[in-house]
């Protein structure tokens, strides 16, 4: 399985952004569909964004479409989360995960995915 790693997070204030990273080892980084999810205090994990394995098709959830961008740099082996005009409601802990899957599919469950991230942290203040 690939090995996924988070970075970027922090304390912003509430209509500014934050750029999150994240660092994919040990496999073929271009075979894998990626995503990014969230889980804030005493609300389960949900599905924020997605990009499929070359990039072309992205998917987000209805509370950030507008706001964030998903990215990826195959050459790299890298992925992107862009986070514009925060809110204090996108306070959580954010994963990257990750799914082997060659196709346009983006995967928006947890169940999908089988890599996982240790987080990173984003605190949005008012």
């Amino acid at each position: 399985q690939v090995q996924v790693a988070e970075s970027g997070g922090g304390l912003v204030q509430a209509g500014e952004s934050l750029r999150l990273s994240c660092a994919a080892s040990g496999q073929i980084f271009s075979y894998y569909a990626m995503g990014w999810f969230r889980r804030a205090p005493g609300k389960e994990r949900e599905f924020v964004a997605g990009i499929n394995w070359s990039g072309d098709n992205t998917g987000y959830a209805d509370s950030v479409k507008g706001r964030f961008t998903i990215s990826r740099d195959n050459a790299k082996n890298t992925v992107t989360l862009q986070m514009n005009s925060l809110k204090p409601e996108d306070t959580a802990v954010y994963y990257c995960a990750a799914r082997r899957r060659m196709s346009v599919v983006v995967p928006t469950t947890p169940t999908e995915y089988n890599s996982w991230g240790q987080g990173t942290q984003v605190t949005v203040s008012s």
